[in-house]
Formats: structure tokens, C-alpha cells, sequence
């Protein structure tokens, strides 16, 4: 056989098997069920982010509290069940102040203060009592643009609550040990002020 001849015979004899083998892995393969693709997880909804607090946020919240809220250069007076509250804001600082005046300072006696300060390490909470001007405040202090709506909304609701009870219960409200009336009654009001603010 001239080497002409083998050549195409060498090519028929290797050439041939191994595309019909390919013929058929691929018919094969086209009658195998298709691999099930992989089903990812749902990917949760991000939570969603409140924008930072602001002399305009905290307006529209104070708003929602007390519609005939006043504002007046960096600050805001409104009233929250009768209750007259001052809030001030400083930008500049990333300050604000929440302040509910109680009574004259200048006669506190050692008594009022030492149950005062006791108040402020437990049952005040978020609230303080301080002295200023020679006022008795409770107050409310926060960085401002982390300060949350709702965080807002319990902090003015506890300082009320705190000034409410002076003289009684010494107590923001929000948690308060014991069996009598009190304790649902300021909660009553740090959940009526949370409603209130629920659609801002």
C-alpha cells in the first residue's frame, strides 16, 4: 500500500471512531435531564436607613407632637399634655436639649438633691435632672444627627415624666418597679407619643 493510501486510511481508522463516540456522547447528553439550576436564597431587604437628624427633622417630629409647636431662632417650645417643653438645637456642636422647667432652684434642700441625683442613676433614665439659672430642669441630651425619631420621642415623653414626678417618684417612666398606678400612667404617655410619631 503506497504511503498516499495510508494515510487516509490511518485517518479513517482513527478519525472515524472517535467522532462517532462524540456523535453519541452528544445524543446522549441531549436525552439526559438538563442539571436543575441552583435556586439562590432570597436576599433580604436592606433596612431601611433613617436620614440624620436635623434642625428641619426635628421640627416636622415636634410638629407631629404638638402642632402649635413654636420655633424660635435654633429652638422650638411646644407643649406635650400641658406640659411646657423647650428644645434646643446646635448644629454646629451636633447638640440638642430638651428642657421641662420644674421650679425654682434656690430652695432645694440637701434632701430634694440627694433624691435627685439618686433618680438620675436609675429611675430618671434618659431624663436628668438639672439645675441651671436658678431653675430645677429635667432634661433630655443627645448628639443630634445620630439621635432616632423614636429615640427623640421617648427622651421628651421620660423628661415630662420626670417633671411630672418630682417631689413623688423621681422617674422617666419607661421602666419603673412596683404595684401602684404610676408606672402605667407615664407609660401611657411614652406610647401615646410614639403613635403620634409613627407616620413621620
Amino acid at each position: 500500500m503506497s504511503t498516499r493510501a495510508v494515510i487516509p486510511f490511518v485517518v479513517s481508522r482513527l478519525v472515524l471512531p472517535a467522532g462517532l463516540a462524540l456523535v453519541a456522547n452528544l445524543s446522549v447528553a441531549q436525552d439526559a435531564p438538563a442539571p436543575k439550576a441552583e435556586v439562590e436564597p432570597p436576599v433580604a431587604a436592606a433596612p431601611e436607613v433613617e436620614p440624620a437628624m436635623n434642625y428641619e427633622r426635628l421640627g416636622r417630629i415636634l410638629a407631629a407632637l404638638d402642632p402649635e409647636v413654636q420655633p424660635s431662632g435654633p429652638a422650638f417650645q411646644l407643649q406635650i399634655q400641658e406640659v411646657p417643653v423647650f428644645v434646643i438645637t446646635d448644629e454646629n456642636a451636633d447638640r440638642m436639649r430638651a428642657m421641662v422647667p420644674i421650679r425654682e432652684a434656690k430652695d432645694l434642700s440637701a434632701e430634694d438633691m440627694m433624691r435627685m441625683m439618686q433618680a438620675n442613676f436609675d429611675s430618671a433614665l434618659d431624663a436628668r435632672y438639672a439645675v441651671a439659672n436658678g431653675t430645677l430642669w429635667a432634661t433630655f441630651i443627645h448628639p443630634l444627627s445620630p439621635l432616632k425619631k423614636d429615640q427623640l420621642i421617648s427622651g421628651l415623653g421620660q423628661t415630662v415624666n420626670a417633671a411630672r414626678t418630682y417631689g413623688t417618684l423621681y422617674s422617666g417612666g419607661a421602666m419603673q418597679f412596683g404595684g401602684g398606678d404610676s408606672n402605667s400612667l407615664q407609660q401611657q404617655l411614652l406610647e401615646e407619643l410614639l403613635k403620634k410619631g409613627e407616620e413621620i
